[in-house]
């Protein structure tokens, strides 16, 4: 009985050594992604020294900015491969929330947005990432990227700890953090590092902020490198206690970087934000950065030892209405082009900042050669699409969400549409019934722009400069109208609980408030334009009314390629191509033309639709070539 004893001892001994053989094996594995590394569990990314390390070894970031949301999905694995083809090593991207959850208890993480499949590709391909899921993140986006239902709660106040906003921000990371606090280094993924809001040291509105963010991320399971990354003269109000600081620039002095280190000594210097070139707003030039800049700047950058970011190594497009606008010194919306004047171009082409980037980057990529480039994409020119029928506004009315009574203007983010959670793009038509003409008073209470219309006759413009307008006299009841276009919120500044658009205030006639409005949405959504085709559409009369739709058809043979829409004899409006909005054109620039994927046409018809404003041609072109206008190099 003895000796069966130790037999069977002897058999558990043995049992237990090969489970642990197996157990390591399939640890070692697991341990292994897409890319082949091995990464370790226990040493991520540290700045304990004047020196960044990964799993103990030394580091230097050399990353650059790909927004996985102005980027075709179809497109992700060619930008980010020309990436890693030009000698990068990371990843960074924001993270929108407006994207993300477009209304309260709404969250898309699907095709387009798919973040968790965006990092995964980027470990994949070898890539690291630095996360930016804010919540505030401006990017040039609309209201900075945060969701306008958040602008519903009269008492909010964006970005501090006012309950109503603490209490969303909490409700948004519920959903977000969770899917990517797997993808963390010390679990396997690629994410090294995330960063705690961004650029909060220009805002600055809350002391007690910074640390509530940074805790709402580490409590739900973030323990990567937390950084923050402000303007050199924000610097210190931006920062929170357990994350580095970093630093945005375009011209590198020196003593900007003097005040970084002075602010916290024997840390890693970053530039988080190395600003490649810049963004464009409407009625401007197409704003550049020389490339000898450019790389004369990057170049010092990595020669002092510091790690740097390109922003934006690929800018890509701000399609729909989803871009920001400017309020310093005067109000300025931006274009949808988010070409940036990047290494990598709008359409994804090489550009020579990229060619000039890739041969310095070579120097300090560790002997090793860098992948070969991929081919480009084929650009086509097609043939016109020529516009046959036409759809007045006003025929199109019945297909909106509404129409809505109120006594008084109302916001278009009050509106009770989209579930209670309001309008937050688009255009709003206001409707109410004169009986006199006179002088019309916005008061500066358009937001941001608005065609007047006396019995649906066009009389003018409102605009923020252009606060009056006059009325012509009539007998009886007459409806006025006003078309508001909501142009872009500010996506920076301190004023960013002031963004509410349509008519947000009284409008005066003879100066009296006008009163009993019907409202009309028109927020040109997915769904709004496929209902159109119900629409009582008519063939193209010689002379169409404005504003209205207009339909015609590119025809693409074989496998469609990328192309360009240029509308040179039209005048303002939107352009959606089966279904799927481009964004704004205006025939005041700089930018003349669209970027259209080839992911977006479909091989054989495809449709196409115009909303102009005021001034309309037959046809709609597809040239080979962007357009963005006349240039001016960034000072």
């Amino acid at each position: 009985m003895a000796f069966l004893r130790i037999r069977n001892w002897h058999k558990s001994k043995y049992a237990l050594i090969c489970l642990g053989i197996v157990g390591f094996i399939i640890y070692r594995y697991l341990m292994l992604p897409a890319g082949g590394r091995i990464m370790s569990k226990k040493l991520g990314l540290s700045a304990n020294s004047s020196q960044l390390t990964l799993e103990g070894e030394p580091f230097r970031i050399i990353g650059g900015s790909i927004h996985y949301f102005r980027v075709p999905r179809a497109y992700w694995r060619d930008r980010l491969m020309k990436m890693k083809a030009c000698g990068l090593n990371t990843l960074t991207t924001y993270v929108p929330w407006s994207l993300h959850q477009p209304e309260r208890g709404v969250f898309t993480f699907h095709t387009q947005l798919d973040l968790e499949a965006y990092i995964n590709l980027a470990a994949e391909l070898g890539l690291w990432v630095i996360l930016r899921p804010g919540p505030y993140i401006s990017s040039e986006l609309d209201l900075g990227g945060l969701p306008s239902w958040l602008l519903r709660d009269g008492s909010m106040k964006l970005r501090t700890t006012c309950p109503g906003f603490t209490d969303a921000v909490n409700t948004y990371f519920d959903k977000l953090i969770p899917k990517v606090v797997p993808l963390q280094f010390k679990k396997g993924g690629p994410i090294i590092a995330v960063q705690v809001e961004n650029e909060y040291g220009s805002y600055a509105k809350d002391e007690s902020y910074m640390l509530f963010i940074k805790e709402a991320l580490q409590t739900r399971g973030i323990s990567e490198l937390l950084l923050t990354s402000d303007n050199h003269n924000t610097l210190k109000s931006g920062g929170v206690d357990g994350a580095i600081r970093s630093v945005k620039l375009q011209k590198l002095n020196q003593r900007d970087i003097q005040d970084l280190n002075s602010i916290q000594p024997n840390s890693p210097m970053m530039v988080m934000d190395y600003w490649t070139g810049g963004y464009d707003v409407w009625g401007d030039l197409h704003h550049v950065l020389p490339l000898e800049d450019m790389v004369s700047t990057v170049r010092e950058i990595l020669r002092q030892g510091m790690s740097v970011n390109l922003y934006m190594f690929h800018g890509g497009s701000s399609f729909g209405f989803m871009s920001g606008a400017l309020a310093d010194p005067s109000y300025k919306a931006l274009v949808p082009s988010y070409d940036y004047d990047a290494p990598l171009s709008e359409a994804g082409e090489y550009t020579p900042k990229y060619h000039l980037l890739r041969d310095l980057l070579s120097r300090y990529n560790r002997g090793d050669s860098l992948p070969d480039m991929t081919a480009l994409h084929y650009r086509e020119a097609y043939e016109p699409a020529i516009m046959y029928q036409h759809l007045s506004l006003w025929d199109a009315l019945s297909f909106t969400e509404g129409p809505f009574k109120s006594p008084k203007p109302m916001s278009m983010e009050n509106l009770p549409v989209n579930n209670g959670n309001g309008q937050s793009y688009g255009y709003t038509l206001y409707e109410t019934t004169i009986t006199s003409g006179g002088l019309l008073k916005s008061g500066d209470k358009v937001r941001d722009r608005a065609l007047v219309f006396v019995d649906r006759s066009y009389i003018g413009l409102f605009k923020r400069q252009n606060l009056e307008l006059a009325v012509p006299g009539g007998k009886g009841r007459r409806t006025l109208s006003l078309l508001v276009e909501n142009c872009g919120r500010v996506h920076q500044g301190r004023d960013l609980d002031k963004q509410h658009k349509g008519l947000v205030g009284d409008i005066l006639l003879n100066n009296i408030p006008l009163r009993d409005f019907t409202i009309y949405s028109l927020d040109m959504k997915p769904g709004f334009i496929d209902s159109l085709y119900q629409a009582p559409w008519k063939s193209l009369p010689e002379t169409p009314s404005f504003p209205g739709f207009f339909m015609g058809r590119l025809f693409a043979y074989g496998y469609p390629s990328d192309t360009f829409v240029k509308l040179p004899a039209w005048e303002k409006g939107a352009v959606f191509i089966n279904g799927i909005n481009l964004g704004r054109y205006w025939s005041i620039g700089p930018q003349q033309a669209l970027y259209l994927p080839g992911p977006f046409i479909n091989s054989g018809i495809n449709q196409v639709i115009v909303f102009e404003e005021l001034e309309g041609d037959l046809k709609v072109l597809f040239e080979d070539t962007p357009d963005l206008g006349m240039a001016t190099e960034i000072q």
